[in-house]
């Protein structure tokens, strides 16, 4: 149930940097570069950024 206050709440230091990085870095670019010599066997082989 939302009480109105998910509007107001302040963007985590976490969030803030992940924003950051993707401009400075374009996630989807780096792992269409990096993907084709990632061992697929290695259960990280997709990445993810959560």
């Amino acid at each position: 149930m939302a009480n109105g206050f998910e509007r107001y709440s302040k963007k985590t230091r976490r969030a803030e940097f992940l924003e950051e990085m993707e401009l400075v870095v374009p996630w989807a670019e780096l792992v269409a570069l990096v993907e084709p010599h990632y061992p697929k066997r290695c259960p990280y082989a997709s990445f993810t950024l959560n």
